[in-house]
C-alpha cells in the first residue's frame, strides 16, 4: 500500500511544475495549462487526505468535484478570453496583452 507521503510528494511536484509553467511561460495558453496542473495537484491532495482519513465522510471527493467544476469554468472563460484577444491583437503572448493600459 502506498503511503500518504508519496501522494503529497507527487502533488507537490505537480504543483511546482504548474507554478513554473505559470511564471515562466509567455504564451497565455501555456499559462492556462499551468493553472490546470496546479488544480490537479490540489485534487490529488484532497482525495489522498480523504483516503487516509475517515472513509465514511466523502468531503474530499466532494471538494474534488467542486475543484473540477471550477477548473472547467476557468478553462471555458480563459479560452474565450484568449480567443477574443487573439482576434483583436493577433497574438497570445502574455507580455503583449495590454488592453487595459492607456
Amino acid at each position: 500500500m502506498i503511503s500518504l507521503s508519496w501522494y503529497l510528494i507527487f502533488a507537490a511536484a505537480l504543483f511546482s511544475i504548474g507554478l513554473y509553467g505559470v511564471l515562466a511561460r509567455k504564451n497565455a495558453i501555456a499559462i492556462l495549462m499551468g493553472i490546470e496542473l496546479m488544480l490537479n495537484a490540489v485534487n490529488i491532495n484532497l482525495v489522498a487526505f480523504w483516503r487516509y482519513g475517515d472513509l465514511a465522510r466523502i468531503a474530499g471527493q466532494a471538494f474534488a468535484v467542486i475543484v473540477f467544476a471550477v477548473a472547467a469554468a476557468e478553462v471555458a472563460v480563459g479560452l474565450a478570453l484568449v480567443i477574443s484577444i487573439y482576434r483583436r491583437r493577433n497574438t497570445v503572448a502574455a507580455e503583449e496583452i495590454d488592453l487595459m493600459k492607456w
